[in-house]
């Protein structure tokens, strides 16, 4: 085990977010989606869109949240569900890592048509898992609404091969793509840090559907 999986790891249990068995092997249970689980990403869109708009964002990022809430749908409504603009979504982790890691490893259990529905509910319930520090209980929730029962979240979060692929992506990110600040995005390769408006995804975009 890698030292950043083992920290993640052991973060994970001290958290009381999985068990103290050893970490669940996948068993191909109602939990599994594939190849989702060690995706190095997930996408919507079309995937022959002239643009490419990649997002780097930890769950527990406050401005990934509010970016989540107040640009997203507008966003996703102009660009992403006409067609116009393939959009990627690349995890990260920030403080607290292991709600995040527990986070996105849930998102992927749940399957590729669910996982925004569960990174959204996390976005939502950012500020009371912060306020009342119920994290397991409100990721309980969450799993339940995504369909998943209580064993198959917490087997979830502990599985071995799916925390290794997380710990490969969050290297990645901070090695090759140099990520540094969320929510960070790509534009065709044009990089921008840090919340953005509209605007500014216009400004951008626009030029780039014309060419």
């Amino acid at each position: 085990m890698r030292p950043v999986l083992r920290r993640l790891a052991l973060v994970l249990f001290a958290a009381g977010l999985v068990s103290a068995c050893n970490p669940a092997k996948n068993s191909g249970s109602a939990s599994d989606s594939g190849d989702i689980k060690t995706a190095a990403e997930v996408s919507i869109g079309n995937p022959d869109a002239k643009v490419t708009v990649i997002e780097w964002a930890s769950l527990t990022c406050p401005h990934c949240a509010r970016f989540n809430e107040d640009v997203f749908p507008a966003f996703k409504k102009k660009y992403v569900d006409s067609g116009q603009v393939r959009y990627v979504f690349r995890e990260f982790l920030t403080p607290p890592e292991q709600v995040a890691a527990a986070g996105f490893l849930m998102a992927r259990c749940a399957g590729r048509d669910k996982y925004f529905n569960v990174t959204d509910a996390v976005f939502h319930s950012q500020q009371e898992m912060f306020t009342t520090g119920d994290v397991r209980g409100i990721l309980m929730r969450i799993g339940a609404s995504a369909g998943m029962s209580e064993k198959q979240v917490t087997e979830c979060i502990s599985d071995e091969k799916a925390l290794s692929a997380l710990n490969d992506r969050l290297k990645k990110a901070i090695e090759v793509d140099k990520i540094a600040a969320t929510p960070s995005f790509s534009i065709n390769g044009t990089k921008l840090e840090g919340e953005q408006p509209m605007a500014k995804f216009d400004e951008v975009i626009q030029p780039l559907l014309k060419k």
